[in-house]
């Protein structure tokens, strides 16, 4: 998102001619840094807020602190819930060991009582008792091993849960996503901000915008990457700009300038990306955007 300022009437795209840079095309503009909203990513109580409307801030500095009391609370909860889940984890580890050796028992005593059976050495009866132990040998072994099953989707989902706690308590330490400027502040410490909501503005500043509008008739001498010279008032330093975008389409000059004449001309934006050498240039600055002929 790009910061507009109110400019200067007239500044906003006058074309100049002036001394020995006759053959060169002048232009007025404003530079504009790349505004970026600081989201609060868990939401609650503000309980320090670090910066102010102005501060410089580099990327990674700590811009406020949510409260996480609640968190914490259920983070303790949950690390209780995953030990009791451990313990039971094991007994029912056991049991399916136990269901297994049971079941193995069982088919081997039927597989022995069926052969009896067809010797005519056992009985119909016995046959079909052992018959009904293994299907019930069968049932909890089944059983078992769904109980376990069940134990471990919970431990899954309780581990989940551990995970996306931690996950907000470390996102209520807000970081500067960049090194810049805070151009606004939304809430004050105390505060309750919501999840996701923006709780301070940056503008970035390292790599500045500069758009000036251009006639149809110079459109044919600027192109993709052409560099240009921006000078500041008050420095004798000048800057280097490049063009990265040149609009498709025209339109009518913008609003800011009030003369008849150039409010019903059709221009073309054009954007132009400098460098911020240094930290001089900032934000809202007018500057002088020369570019060779």
């Amino acid at each position: 998102m790009k910061i507009t300022t109110i400019l200067l009437p007239i500044f906003f795209i006058i074309f100049l001619s002036c001394g020995n840079d006759s053959n060169n095309l002048h232009f007025t503009s404003v530079l504009e840094g790349t505004a970026i909203q600081v989201p609060a990513l868990t939401g609650g109580q503000i309980s320090k807020l670090l910066v102010d409307t102005g501060y410089q801030v580099d990327a990674g500095d700590t811009i406020g602190v949510i409260d996480t009391t609640e968190l914490s609370l259920k983070q303790r909860q949950l690390d209780a819930s995953m030990q009791e889940l451990a313990s039971q984890t094991e007994l029912a580890k056991i049991a399916l060991n136990q269901a297994k050796t049971d079941l193995n028992y069982v088919k081997e005593r039927y597989d022995r009582t069926l052969i009896l059976y067809q010797k005519n050495t056992a009985t119909k009866q016995t046959l079909d008792d052992v018959s009904n132990q293994l299907q019930r040998a069968e049932t909890q072994h089944k059983t078992a091993q769904q109980n376990l099953q069940t134990l471990m989707a919970k431990k899954e989902q309780i581990s989940a849960e551990l995970k996306l706690i931690r996950k907000k308590i470390n996102d209520a330490v807000i970081l500067a996503p960049i090194n810049g400027v805070i151009s606004t502040k939304y809430f004050e410490p105390s505060e309750a901000v919501p999840s996701m909501s923006p709780i301070v503005e940056m503008i970035d500043l390292n790599v500045l915008d500069v758009k000036i509008y251009i006639s149809e008739k110079m459109l044919s001498q600027v192109k993709y990457g052409q560099e240009g010279e921006v000078r500041v008032d008050g420095s004798d330093k000048n800057f280097k700009g490049k063009i990265s975008w040149i609009s498709p389409k025209a339109e009518f000059t913008p609003k800011s300038v009030l003369t008849p004449e150039t409010r019903t001309s059709l221009v073309y934006a054009v954007d132009i990306k400098v460098v911020n050498q240094d930290g001089v240039l900032k934000h809202g600055m007018p500057v002088e955007v020369v570019l060779a002929e």
